[in-house]
């Protein structure tokens, strides 16, 4: 989704010229002309930042009176300030009344556009620190089911060991922010956090990308991903796709922690913490010749198991209900609450794509509902796939998925279930029966198999 920016002026060329700029650098302008259509503006939708003329003819109130008042309401919205009768003092006025910067007209279209990206920058990096504080220490870790609980505790004891540390568990499922956790916890977490992507950086590209390339008189021509995580950590994700040749270089810098930059002779010297995380199976790959064994029991120091969201069932209220004030929040939506039908919908569906595939869900409906005034998420509103599925339980996988379902989803909200193949009532075929809302009822049946 692009970035959308409001753009006030009274001048239509200027308008036209500071939209086609931002357009051109993949940004979504809006316009308007007055205070009026200001506030207009950011009542139909909250805008990432406003460039605001200061002087506005026909308009109720001057750039500086709307600065204070957007301020009033919306403290963190950056807001820059243009104008073309700028003097010391009205940029001095207006960064105190909360301005991110002023830039006098004309102005070049390259300042513009740097001056736009600091703004949205900072004010990225100022919802992260609040987010941070608010969420306290175990921010990564939502939900309270058992699965999560012995994560957390997984965690706490090895968070500050040098010990490397390989993450596994199906996409989705939130190893990068297991591997966050592990950082912001240990007393690495004022240094670096580098992410390197196996799956997504280019083969041929991957050794220039992580050892850098030198430059003349033994100097970087480019620093690469490990030199930049020096004295920090450094996340593998997706290692199992990690081209074989790279794989025994990166074997010997974890036994010398150091390394030679692509077209160098010297040695760099290196402090790095090493976290991976995989959804293969390694060592099936590391026996086919996809993987080197050796570098999988290097990595493999102090296993971790990212569970899926079918093992964690409990936690999906948590985690809905934090999705939504989050995404909320940073797109400037009304707060919405599920309908108890709706959290039984999403704690019955299967989540082949775990959290993140829960994050995306609640995003599209939001995005969806727009300034609807219905506060609740009704079951309607889910995709098709989770209103149809009800629950399908696979062959072979019988009672013991519907065991893990909250009680909450059996007894009271009367899911239809669907056993195939159970494997403990060898060829009764195919079997269904529905879960009645009377606990008693509902016992019974279920004793009938």
């Amino acid at each position: 989704m692009s970035i959308d920016i409001l753009v006030v002026d009274d001048e239509a060329d200027i308008r036209d010229l500071v939209s086609g700029i931002l357009e051109d650098e993949g940004f979504n302008p809006r316009t308007a002309a007055n205070s009026d259509g200001v506030f207009k503006a950011i009542r139909e939708r909250l805008p990432a930042l406003i460039v605001l003329d200061v002087w506005l003819q026909n308009s109720a109130m001057d750039g500086i009176e709307i600065l204070q008042e957007i301020k009033k309401v919306h403290p963190d919205l950056p807001v820059v300030i243009i104008s073309g009768h700028g003097t010391i003092e009205t940029a001095v006025a207006a960064i105190k009344k909360g301005a991110y910067d002023f830039i006098e007209k004309p102005f070049n279209a390259d300042r513009l556009v740097l001056i736009v990206n600091r703004a949205l920058e900072a004010a990225r990096l100022k919802r992260e620190n609040v987010e941070l504080r608010e969420r306290g220490p175990d921010w990564g870790l939502i939900g309270s089911s058992a699965a999560i609980n012995s994560l957390r505790a997984v965690v706490d004891r090895v968070a500050d060991a040098r010990s490397r540390v390989l993450i596994s568990g199906p996409s989705g499922a939130g190893k990068e922010v297991i591997a966050r956790l592990l950082h912001a916890k240990s007393s690495r977490a004022d240094q670096p956090f580098i992410v390197v992507s196996a799956a997504t950086i280019a083969p041929d590209r991957m050794e220039e990308e992580l050892f850098g390339v030198e430059g003349e008189s033994g100097r970087p021509k480019a620093i690469g991903l490990m030199e930049r995580a020096h004295g920090g950590t450094l996340m593998f994700d997706e290692v199992g796709d990690m081209p074989l040749e790279t794989q025994g270089k990166i074997l010997r810098v974890l036994v010398d922690q150091r390394f030679r930059r692509v077209g160098g002779d010297s040695p760099v010297n290196v402090d790095v913490r090493i976290i991976s995380s995989t959804s293969r199976d390694l060592l099936a790959d590391a026996a086919d010749g996809r993987f080197r064994e050796d570098l999988f029991h290097r990595l493999n120091v102090v296993p971790i198991t990212a569970p899926s969201l079918a093992e964690r069932r409990d936690d999906i209220p948590a985690l809905a209900a934090y999705f939504i004030d989050r995404i909320s929040r940073a797109s400037g939506f009304p707060k919405r609450s599920l309908s108890a039908e709706t959290m039984a919908a999403l704690q019955a569906y299967h989540w082949p794509g775990n959290v993140r595939q829960l994050r995306n869900v609640i995003e599209r409906t939001l995005i969806l509902m727009g300034r609807d005034s219905n506060p609740e998420i009704t079951c309607d509103q889910l995709p098709p796939e989770i209103i149809d599925a009800g629950l399908s339980i696979p062959a072979g996988e019988g009672l013991e998925q519907i065991i893990a379902l909250p009680l909450k989803v059996v007894f009271e909200e009367g899911v239809e279930f669907f056993i195939a193949d159970l494997q403990i009532y060898p060829g009764r075929g195919r079997v269904s029966f529905k879960i009645l809302k009377e606990p008693a009822t509902a016992r019974a049946e279920v004793g009938r198999f």
